[in-house]
């Protein structure tokens, strides 16, 4: 599975990216209005942080703009990966920008039919919002489960589908025991990820026991360059 992280925060993508488990990152309207920053700038700042795609997101409704700004979007960088909703006029736009070689994330799915129809209008990535199905008391897993089933039995749909609005440690692995190409993980998820008590019991313990021999594996802080 690999791990987009979701967010526009640049110092959270800079920190993250340097531990080599981002394989890319989502934008949307919300994320760039919290960093206060200019659309394209921002955006530019991503791509050049991360070498995998960035997904950024229209704001157009209609096709007409919503293919006009997903075409100046795709211009920022190869990576961008455009975002557009999943409504008829969304899906037209998507089948219109894939046509012309620009991928395309269509986002706010939330039901196995939806995701069908993204495929067929050329999606590269299909999005599903686990975490506000959850909200609402649909099971978002469950929806995200069927998704995967639709897209196994149709082979010649190519999309790939990011498990996305995730909210815990739980609804990424369940999503990669589904098979899920990819998830995008706010990036206190994908820190909790590497969290276990056991694991910080255990290292404690391991560095206990090494203190009291006295030895070193570095002879001075020279060796660390």
């Amino acid at each position: 599975m690999k791990l987009f992280i979701d967010t526009a925060d640049l110092d959270e993508i800079r920190d993250l990216a340097s531990t080599g488990l981002v394989d890319g990152v989502t934008t949307n309207p919300s994320h760039i209005a919290k960093t206060g920053s200019e659309l394209f700038t921002r955006l530019r700042e991503i791509c050049e942080a991360v070498s995998g795609p960035v997904s950024a997101e229209v704001t157009a409704t209609d096709h007409e703009r919503i293919v006009a700004e997903g075409r100046k979007l795709a211009s920022i960088a190869d990576t961008i990966v455009v975002k557009t909703p999943l409504t008829p006029e969304g899906l037209r736009a998507c089948h219109a920008l894939s046509r012309e070689g620009i991928p395309v994330n269509v986002t706010l799915c939330f039901s196995p039919a939806q995701a069908l129809l993204a495929a067929k209008a050329g999606a590269r990535y299909i999005s599903p919002f686990i975490g506000r199905l959850d909200d609402i008391g649909h099971d978002g897993l469950h929806t995200l489960s069927e998704i995967m089933q639709v897209m196994e039995a149709q082979p010649s749909l190519d999309s790939e589908i990011l498990a996305a609005s995730v909210r815990h440690p739980t609804h990424v692995t369940e999503a990669a025991k589904l098979g899920t190409e990819v998830a995008t993980v706010p990036p206190p998820v994908l820190r909790q990820l590497t969290e276990h008590p056991l694991t910080d019991r255990g290292l404690a313990k391991f560095l206990a026991d090494w203190q009291r021999t006295g030895q070193t594996i570095l002879d001075d802080e020279r060796e660390t360059g």
